[in-house]
């Protein structure tokens, strides 16, 4: 299996939005995306890079958008 790609939070929202999410709302420093009742969860904290379950579950998200 191939390695997982390193995400920041800005990048994985820029892949989202472009696949048809819309942020719905903000609670704190998370940040959730909607389209079609699948709802994703992104944590925004400076400087960090994504948890590699958080990655795949926004590949897999983005896989089924297409």
């Amino acid at each position: 299996m191939p390695k997982l790609p390193r995400l920041t939070a800005p990048e994985a929202e820029a892949l989202l939005l472009k696949a048809g999410y819309e942020m719905i709302r903000a609670s704190g420093s998370h940040r959730i995306y909607l389209k079609e009742g699948r709802r994703i969860v992104i944590p925004f904290h400076a400087g960090r890079s994504l948890h590699p379950k958080i990655v795949k579950q926004v590949l897999k998200f983005l896989e089924e958008a297409k």
